[in-house]
């Protein structure tokens, strides 16, 4: 089913929702949000930099707006701490693969 937009171009195969990496969200980005990044910041801090949380619950705020048509404070963080908890998964795995490989050799 095509949606409106689908034929534009856009600069990143990511996708159009998608900033690139080293982009950390502004201050206006995250206003209203400031004590989810906090919060977050705080409970992940062993698995991620700051600017991870920034990027994660400035997608989280977007794709919440996307889907349901706003983005309260709550289901942000939700699903931002369900992001963050993941990579930190994902980070982990790699960690535990890379010590692996080394062991082996």
């Amino acid at each position: 089913m095509a949606h409106p937009g689908d034929s534009e171009q856009y600069p990143s195969k990511r996708g159009r929702h998608a900033a690139p990496e080293s982009t950390v969200p502004t201050a206006a980005e995250l206003a209203g949000y400031e004590t989810v990044v906090a919060r977050l910041t705080r409970e992940f801090a062993r698995d991620h930099p700051a600017a991870t949380v920034a990027r994660c619950v400035s997608a989280a705020r977007h794709g919440a707006q996307d889907v349901t048509g706003s983005a309260p404070l709550d289901l942000v963080e939700r699903i931002a701490r369900k992001h963050l908890q993941v990579l930190a998964i994902v980070n982990a795995e790699r960690r535990q693969k890379g010590g692996l490989r080394n062991a082996a050799t």
